[in-house]
């Protein structure tokens, strides 16, 4: 399993929830989460093969603004 973190600004319940339906219809996402109380907003995402540019697109379709954690 492989594990990706982003830094994004999803930053309440309400924007976890516009993400949501984005986030669940890639396949090769199994679970993800956002840590809304990181000053960061740190998305982590687990999937046998997450893709990041599939992920950085998905939550960029949402309206939100996200880069990846080096």
């Amino acid at each position: 399993m492989e594990t990706l973190k982003f830094k994004t600004n999803i930053k309440c319940g309400g924007c976890v929830a516009t993400v949501t339906p984005f986030l669940n219809q890639e396949k090769s996402i199994e679970k993800w989460q956002v840590d809304t109380n990181n000053p960061d907003k740190i998305l982590t995402v687990e999937g046998s093969a997450v893709n990041e540019e599939e992920v950085i697109e998905a939550i960029e379709k949402a309206g939100f603004k996200i880069e990846p954690l080096s």
